[in-house]
């Protein structure tokens, strides 16, 4: 069976990173995500990641601690390069190469972002980590996957969440809601659905970039992915496409 994706930005929230604990990072989800990224380099696939820091520092929340807004977002920029270190050493030790890219200048621990070296990395087969966002407060890591998903010419976004899709309503907390097997950007931003952030959602609408939502704790999921198997909710300029 013929891949149907051959490069791939996969966007995880920091979140995810903790597990069953209250905060920090859960080398159990480190150890999960390295299988999974490592099952689709051996498929062929490039792969790009871009994971959130909210495990670590959420930038949003800091004005409630009294930091101000840019100094908190800076801070929640630095909580993914330490996710990024986390997720490379990992890979790395269970034998996949990989390169962590900062967006701000970091030359000990993580290369700058240079966008033809990056693409380089994913010709060669390494697991490319984009950490720091976009290297700009106000805008959260939804805006920096697809920042960077467009800027490597990846075929599609894939959203790892902890639902199958996206609903009509929040289904952790309403019973009645129903699940969008396709549905266009347009839909997504009339309806006000809070799946990624507004800025993210209209740069891949702009650029025709497809975000697949989908249930990442599914361990079956992100293969069935590559070739074609309908999972999760697929956003395009055509939903019926």
């Amino acid at each position: 069976m013929a891949l149907k994706y051959r490069r791939v930005m996969l966007k995880l929230s920091g979140e995810t990173l903790m597990g069953d604990q209250q905060y920090g990072i859960d080398s159990k989800m480190l150890i999960y995500y390295t299988k999974q990224i490592k099952e689709l380099i051996d498929i062929g696939v490039e792969v790009a990641v871009v994971i959130g820091g909210g495990n670590i520092f959420r930038g949003l929340s800091a004005a409630e601690s009294g930091v101000e807004r840019t100094q908190g977002d800076y801070m929640g920029m630095l909580a993914t390069v330490i996710n990024g270190m986390a997720l490379q050493s990992m890979m790395e030790t269970h034998g996949v190469f990989t390169r962590l890219i900062s967006a701000i200048k970091m030359e000990q621990i993580a290369e700058p972002y240079i966008r033809r070296r990056a693409m380089r990395h994913l010709e060669k087969g390494r697991v490319v980590i984009f950490s720091a966002g976009t290297g700009n407060p106000y805008f959260t890591t939804d805006s920096a996957a697809a920042l960077r998903a467009n800027e490597i010419g990846a075929d599609i976004i894939l959203k790892g969440t902890r639902v199958d899709g996206i609903y009509s309503a929040d289904p952790e907390k309403d019973p009645t809601a129903t699940k969008y097997d396709t549905i266009s950007y347009k839909e997504v931003m009339s309806k006000g659905l809070q799946i990624m952030d507004q800025a993210a959602f209209a740069l891949c609408a702009e650029n025709n970039v497809p975000i697949i939502v989908f249930d990442i704790n599914e361990p079956t999921n992100l293969r069935k992915i590559m070739f074609g198997e309908k999972v999760g909710t697929l956003v395009s300029n055509q939903a019926d496409q």
